[in-house]
């Protein structure tokens, strides 16, 4: 079987292949082409931590994958990564162990940074420019990164973090990457944006309605298991238009959950970004319209990062 480090994976990633893969991804979901098993979480209370395991299979790809992710978010006081994880790929035509990648997260956080890029490509208005970015970790990062990468020259990012001192340290690293204003005001970087992504572990909402003006895009990405909320209950609910990378996953355990749970929107509501993508007229209803994009991860992506890895490692 082949063990490939997360070094060894970082110089076979292809940045462009992996975002096209990303989006013919969701088009698969949303075409019945992946057989998607519902996501197991295991959570550590006394850490304040938890563990996700995806698995699944695409229809007609040779191999199929498992992948554990992991968040502890108080490995950061013992100078450990807060995220660490694995990715097992198996044959599809004999169920042989092909492959281990020990990506310690990397490529669920790139995946995750892309998924969320690729959401606000297609929701945003398309002469938003405003990109506040909500969060001081390292998805905050792969977020800008990402977006920088997919939607071209012109973006101005402004960040916010509970951490100045991390906020700053993301922004002096990807000063090359993007022009990123770090802010000490969440409801001043809400009001002004154009398009918001929230990035953080919260279990209370962040950002609040009030805040929200008309024409703005947000994409939800830190609300991915029970408990975790980063938008107020009442701004989901006025949203004029939402979407998820999983409908079903989405209500169950993601950002739009809370409002689903009260009876304040219905499964109706919400349009698969899958089919967004494969149908443009099911998008954004237009300029004025409040969306919100709920994105909770997707076996499917993990099976296409750990796709595209192993053909590269099989090229090289």
């Amino acid at each position: 079987m082949l063990i490939l480090t997360r070094p060894e994976i970082e110089a076979l990633l292809d940045y462009p292949v992996a975002a096209l893969a990303i989006e013919n991804a969701y088009r698969a979901v949303s075409q019945g082409r992946v057989n998607l098993p519902p996501v197991g979480h295991i959570t550590f209370p006394e850490h304040d931590a938890d563990c996700h395991i995806k698995y699944g299979h695409i229809s007609g790809d040779p191999v199929f994958a498992i992948k554990v992710a992991t968040g502890f978010p108080g490995n950061a006081a013992k100078g450990l990564p807060t995220g660490n994880g694995l990715v097992l790929v198996l044959s599809a035509d004999t169920g042989e162990a092909l492959a281990l990648l020990h990506d310690e997260m990397m490529l669920t956080d790139i995946r995750t940074g892309l998924g969320g890029a690729i959401a606000t490509r297609l929701l945003a208005r398309k002469d938003g420019k405003h990109i506040a970015v909500i969060g001081g970790g390292v998805q905050a990062r792969r977020q800008i990164e990402a977006h920088a990468a997919l939607m071209g020259d012109g973006l101005s990012f402004h960040l916010w973090a509970r951490s100045r001192e991390q906020a700053e340290h993301i922004a002096r690293d990807l000063a090359q990457t993007a022009r990123i204003t770090v802010s000490d005001n969440l409801e001043q970087v809400c009001r002004m944006a154009d398009v918001i992504v929230t990035t953080t572990g919260a279990t209370a909402p962040l950002v609040l309605n009030d805040w929200i003006k008309p024409g703005t895009h947000i994409t939800a990405i830190g609300a991915d298991a029970p408990g975790k909320q980063e938008l107020e209950t009442a701004l989901v609910a006025r949203a004029d238009a939402l979407f998820a990378d999983l409908s079903a996953q989405c209500l169950d355990h993601g950002e739009l959950s809370t409002a689903a749970k009260a009876g304040m929107i219905q499964p109706t509501h919400v349009t698969d970004l899958g089919d967004a993508l494969l149908d443009p007229d099911k998008g954004r209803p237009n300029d004025a319209a409040i969306t919100i994009a709920d994105l909770t991860g997707l076996a499917a992506q993990d099976i296409a990062m750990a796709r595209i890895i192993l053909e590269a490692h099989e090229r090289a």
